[in-house]
């Protein structure tokens, strides 16, 4: 008789084209913030299928407003409904979450994309489409692995928590709203887009603001005036040294092969408001890293203190401090020990499907992860097989194959996860 492992991976090979399928399907929708409802009705639709126990319910955003971890630019998330799907166990077995996020970013600029960004098409092993990598390829790995599990009536001890969650690319509301609802685990697998690495730290982020002062001439005698834009390029300056000295302090093995573990990146810039004018205000916005380890308030209280240096660089911000607020989406960074159960039983179960080690790092960007350890108390790892360097880009598009081998390699660390 054959083994779990082989069943497992004879089933996916059996319905591979059930599961593609399925994944064009979801990837036809475009399912941006405020847009989820019909893409989570396909999810639906699938579970119903499964005969799992659903809960549906649009987060309450005057509940979640109240919690100190909420972030989100939206007043309301009516039609925008989260789904979570519980496979009970017999008892006695660890539990396991698998979490993944239904919002995908916007396509941008069409000229930029050589197929339509939801066809869905496939060309030479890849299905392209917006969303493909981050994340519903990763979901579909999911859902194929606990469909395997359900049609080979595997029986297992612990709970299975399928998550299908809403405003992730904002800043986790909708994981948040899980977790807050009750939602507890042993472990918690979210399948963002890794290429197949395993990543037991995540990086958080927040947005912040720097409002930067000038005084105002006409451009004739621009001399008698101070040029924020010109005051802007020493605060610029004055971040990228701070960027430096804190990466400076980085020696986790896992960040090895990434240049710049933590970046502080200013992303836009405007100001001014006549070319022939001195401009007198100038206004930088961008995103700070936040290491696994690091507590996010100390981290605003650095930059803080690092801009305040500036007067002893430029006497003009004794009298006109940089403006600095932080605003809009932010990430909490979180950490799971290298030597952990879940991680040894997940990189053993990779090993036996890629024939490999797996290679494990520190996440470079930031995911729900760190709402599930800060918040839920739940050790969480990230592992998927979308591409990295496709994720938020024009002709974003996963592979196929690793889409099956995550939802292989998942299967079996359920199945001995949750004994």
């Amino acid at each position: 008789m054959l083994d779990v492992d082989m069943r497992v991976k004879q089933w996916l090979q059996l319905h591979r084209l059930k599961g593609i399928r399925l994944l064009q399907r979801l990837v036809q929708e475009n399912s941006i913030s405020g847009h989820e409802a019909s893409a989570q009705a396909i999810v639906v639709e699938k579970l119903r299928e499964l005969g799992l126990q659903i809960d549906i319910w649009e987060p309450n955003i005057s509940n979640l407003q109240q919690h100190p971890y909420f972030v989100s630019p939206r007043t309301t998330f009516v039609g925008s409904p989260n789904v979570v799907a519980v496979k009970k166990g017999l008892g006695g077995g660890r539990s396991i979450i698998l979490n993944g996020h239904i919002d995908v970013v916007p396509e941008g600029d069409i000229s930029g994309w050589e197929l339509d960004p939801f066809s869905a098409k496939i060309i030479d092993g890849k299905m392209y489409g917006r969303g493909t990598s981050d994340m519903k390829g990763g979901s579909i790995s999911l859902l194929l692995a606990l469909e395997a599990i359900q049609a080979l009536d595997i029986p297992l001890r612990g709970d299975v928590i399928f998550q299908s969650v809403i405003e992730e690319e904002s800043g986790g509301a909708g994981s948040l709203a899980a977790i807050t609802r009750g939602y507890k685990a042993d472990v918690a697998i979210i399948p963002e887009p890794t290429n197949m690495k395993i990543f037991p730290k995540q990086q958080g982020s927040m947005w912040f603001k720097l409002v930067v002062k000038g005084k105002s001439a006409h451009g004739g005698t621009r001399y008698e005036g101070v040029s924020a834009i010109e005051k802007a390029m020493t605060v610029h300056h004055k971040v990228l040294e701070l960027e430096k000295t804190r990466n400076a302090t980085i020696h986790d093995p896992l960040y090895q092969s990434v240049p710049i573990p933590v970046p502080i990146n200013i992303g836009k810039i405007y100001g001014g408001n006549w070319p022939s004018s001195v401009a007198d205000e100038v206004t930088m916005e961008g995103r700070m890293g936040v290491a696994p380890d690091e507590k996010m308030e100390n981290v605003q209280k650095e930059l803080e203190k690092h801009l305040a240096l500036l007067a002893e660089i430029d006497p003009w911000f004794k009298d006109h401090p940089v403006e600095l607020k932080w605003f809009g989406a932010r990430w909490v960074p979180g950490t799971i020990d290298s030597e952990h159960d879940a991680m040894k039983v997940l990189s053993k179960h990779f090993t036996k499907v890629k024939n490999r080690a797996p290679i494990i790092e520190a996440s470079p960007w930031g995911t729900d992860g760190g709402l599930f350890t800060q918040v839920g108390n739940i050790p969480t790892i990230v592992f998927g097989p979308g591409t990295t360097e496709v994720a938020h880009y024009p002709n974003e598009y996963i592979e196929i194959e690793r889409v099956f081998d995550t939802a292989e390699i998942i299967a079996n660390m359920i199945i001995e996860w949750c004994q």
